[in-house]
């Protein structure tokens, strides 16, 4: 008998988790690194040079649809990672009491999923830079509900813009 036949013979149910245990550990960090990377690329998909008619060279052709390739993918990554962040602090985080002394928070997370699907679909920094804000706002009732105070630092990324810690 092999465990596949022993594991169905027993009804085993799945317990999900953001880590399968639930061991207590929630930050919007990641989300935030992922909106800033979502930001920046999107600025270098629009930074990517168009090819040249005139030249005709297949190799600035070739060039242009690996970059696009590259940052689309890297940028599809980073939606899919602040989407699965968010629903875990939505889902596994954020408690009734929270949502009564935070109300605003349900709407948070619908527009974080609104900006997110729409700075997916195109080349939308203004979308983008809107995503990232209503992440840094959920972030900081995040940190309100763990008794810290919540500040905006300057981040040290080529996107600008601040990243939501506590002090």
């Amino acid at each position: 008998m092999n465990l596949a036949s022993v594991l169905n013979f027993f009804q085993v149910k799945i317990a999900y988790a953001h880590c399968d245990i639930p061991c207590g550990i929630y930050d919007p960090h990641n989300a935030q690194l992922a909106a800033h990377t979502i930001i920046r690329m999107t600025q270098l998909l629009g930074e990517v040079k168009p090819v040249r008619q005139a030249q005709g060279k297949r190799e600035d052709e070739t060039k242009a649809e690996h970059d696009i390739a590259r940052i689309t993918h890297v940028k599809e990554e980073h939606a899919s990672l602040l989407e699965n962040e968010l629903t875990t602090l939505q889902n596994d985080y954020f408690k009734e009491e929270h949502i009564k002394e935070y109300p605003s928070l349900p709407e948070l997370f619908k527009n974080a999923s609104r900006l997110g699907a729409k700075a997916r679909q195109g080349i939308d920094t203004d979308s983008a830079q809107k995503l990232l804000l209503v992440v840094q706002d959920i972030a900081e009732i995040f940190f309100k509900t763990k008794g810290v105070i919540p500040v905006r630092v300057k981040s040290v990324y080529p996107t600008g813009g601040e990243i939501v810690t506590y002090k």
